[in-house]
């Protein structure tokens, strides 16, 4: 009797588990590997955030605050992706309309938009902060995906000139305030553009121009006199010639001017300190000491935190999730037929993935500091939400992208209702074929009686 029991209580225990499977995998459909990247960025994040923002939870008096400000923007962004990741990727070819609108909002910022920490890249409504620069970053990612999508060999030299002059535009515009991010998005659409088959003599054309343009723009950092870059359009070049100047000069200083934290090192100098207190396992999370002096900890510079509280091993693991989820955006790339959802992937994986290794190559001193949050783990706003919506589109397009599994699941379908067909010895399939022919055929003939 007893056994008995307990073989109906595991029975719905395991109707349970596969009742729960079942409603897990019809919400949250897609990539698993992608999910999995997903659901750990955003642990790692709330971990770190919540650690990271001592500074803001000082100024506000307020413990809980900071992480649940953050936290709401992360449910928010789970719902972005459960949202997009059903939308069939053919309806993403109106991200050119949204490009447009970016457009008109890039120009607009420097006129009404807000400035926090000392630039103005955000424009507020109705007590609602967004940054028109990730919208613009992922319309046009989008957009150059379905222009390459309709690459037929004879519109070739047409849609390349839409593309590189709308990269141009955006590009041009982001950079006046945000350089880095200029960069980032143009380099990741010259990628895009490679991996679409555009003929190699028009990207190098674009590459000797950039190149070009790029020795013209070093240069006059160089000449500019300094009174020139204290106020108007030439404000921001300042702090390049800063940034640029002390990552290039740090191996002609002495050892004693090198050790000394001055203003100009000062984010750097924290960040070494931070990375040096890691050790192998770290101080474990909330335990870091350079929170409380890293400017933008909880951003920028969260890479360097990162590595004080869970040390290199854990500095390891959290490079490795961005490439797990770049090469798995390339596995799903490969297997997806249609070129619009391919391309779709590959920009999403690119710009997420490469803004990435910039954060965190500059939290480990290997480039200037450029300002570029780490995708997903940095307190944000509107780039939360936006890193959400590259998390959708890549599920989105693999959903909706591959007819060859969908084709091979009919296929093995149908063999298995031949083979239930062929299988099936009992008489009551062929009585009920029976009744049906019979009922079409009473219905005709009563059909024929009323035409007569």
């Amino acid at each position: 009797m007893d056994s008995t029991m307990e073989i109906s209580e595991l029975s719905s225990v395991k109707e349970t588990e596969e009742r729960q499977d079942s409603i897990f995998s019809k919400i949250f459909k897609g990539d698993k590997v992608i999910w999995t990247v997903f659901i750990c960025l955003s642990v790692i994040s709330l971990i770190e955030v919540f650690s990271a923002t001592s500074t803001i939870v000082y100024r506000q008096q307020n413990l809980w605050g900071p992480i649940l400000r953050h936290a709401t923007f992360l449910i928010g962004g789970v719902g972005v992706i459960l949202f997009i990741h059903n939308i069939p990727y053919r309806y993403f070819s109106s991200l050119i309309f949204v490009l447009l609108a970016s457009i008109v909002l890039l120009i607009l910022t420097p006129f009404i938009g807000t400035t926090v920490n000392g630039a103005e890249r955000w424009i507020s409504f109705f007590g609602f902060t967004i940054q028109p620069s990730e919208i613009a970053k992922i319309s046009l990612i989008g957009t150059i995906a379905f222009l390459l999508s309709k690459q037929n060999g004879e519109n070739d030299a047409v849609l390349f000139k839409w593309m590189i002059g709308l990269t141009i535009v955006v590009c041009g515009i982001i950079a006046f305030d945000n350089l880095s991010t200029a960069i980032l998005l143009f380099v990741v659409c010259y990628l895009l553009m490679f991996i679409g088959k555009v003929k190699f003599v028009r990207l190098a054309k674009v590459a000797l121009a950039v190149i070009g343009l790029a020795a013209v723009f070093v240069f006059l950092l160089k000449v500019i006199p300094e009174d020139w870059t204290q106020k108007g359009i030439l404000s921001r070049a300042g702090t390049w010639q800063n940034r640029i100047e002390n990552f290039s000069n740090h191996k002609e200083e002495t050892e004693e001017s090198y050790f000394t934290i001055t203003d100009e090192n000062y984010q750097v100098a924290h960040a070494k300190i931070a990375i040096s207190n890691g050790g192998l396992l770290g101080k474990f999370p909330g335990n870091s000491t350079e929170r409380d002096f890293l400017p933008q900890a909880y951003s920028d510079f969260i890479y360097a935190i990162i590595i004080e509280e869970l040390g290199f091993l854990g500095g390891v693991i959290v490079l490795l999730l961005y490439v797990i989820l770049l090469i798995r955006g390339g596995m799903i790339a490969r297997k997806v037929d249609k070129l619009f959802p391919k391309y779709l992937i590959l920009g999403s994986a690119l710009i997420l993935s490469f803004q990435a290794f910039i954060n965190m190559a500059v939290a480990v001193n290997l480039i200037p500091v450029t300002g570029q949050p780490l995708p997903l783990i940095s307190r944000g706003g509107t780039s939360t939400l936006i890193t959400c919506a590259y998390f959708g589109i890549i599920l989105s397009a693999d959903r909706f992208g591959s007819t060859k599994k969908k084709e091979e699941d009919a296929v093995s379908q149908n063999d298995e209702d031949n083979n239930a067909n062929e299988n099936d010895s009992d008489g009551t399939d062929v009585e009920v074929k029976n009744s049906d022919k019979s009922l079409e055929l009473e219905e005709k003939v009563e059909f024929e009686i009323i035409r007569l």
